[in-house]
């Protein structure tokens, strides 16, 4: 089972929304689009590390390796408000 559950990470995402404003997220398919698209930016900011290293192996400083997967290290960004959702207008 996922957690945080939709409705938590709906609250979060929407937390800054002033009474009677629009809301940013107003669907569970809002939450999915949003952490697949976090999730497809941490394989790529990985890839792109990897590239790196293979080029720089000597120069190369080790990051501390997260063994989570990436969607969810982005369903956690999202919950602490590490990354927000901007509505299409902005």
């Amino acid at each position: 089972m996922l957690h945080p559950s939709y409705s938590d990470l709906m609250k979060v995402a929407n937390s800054e929304v002033e009474p009677g404003e629009q809301p940013v997220v107003q669907s569970r398919y809002s939450i999915v689009i949003a952490t697949a698209k976090r999730a497809r930016q941490i394989v790529d900011e990985n890839a792109k590390e990897r590239e790196l290293k293979d080029k720089l192996r000597d120069a190369y400083v080790e990051k501390k390796h997260d063994p989570r997967k990436p969607l969810s290290i982005a369903i956690d960004e999202l919950y602490t408000e590490k990354i927000k959702i901007v509505g299409d207008e902005d």
